[in-house]
């Protein structure tokens, strides 16, 4: 199963939180993030990462950073046209 799109932190993470609490499991020794299509490598990132989260709490930090990117967005986009507002006022006085 290959893991991929806006919930692959969730996945990730509920994964290797799996492979925590029960490491003499199937798939979770070494070579076992190929069985769901994730390599070692990123497993310890996401862990290193990520190591005290709960998946849902990898969720809630995914949505504030989504909201924080609109947000930088909106004020990119308005901060020009506040700049132009106060040289036009600056040259009428």
């Amino acid at each position: 199963m290959h893991i991929g799109g806006r919930d692959a932190q969730v996945e990730v993470q509920g994964r290797a939180d799996r492979c925590d609490a029960s490491g003499d499991r199937p798939g979770c020794g070494p070579g076992g993030g190929k069985r769901h299509g994730v390599s070692e490598q990123t497993i310890y990132t996401w862990k290193k990462r990520f190591g005290s989260f709960q998946p849902d709490d990898v969720r809630r930090l995914k949505q504030l950073q989504q909201a924080n990117t609109r947000r930088k967005t909106l004020v990119a986009e308005r901060d020009p046209d506040i700049e132009v507002m106060k040289e036009t006022a600056g040259k009428k006085r």
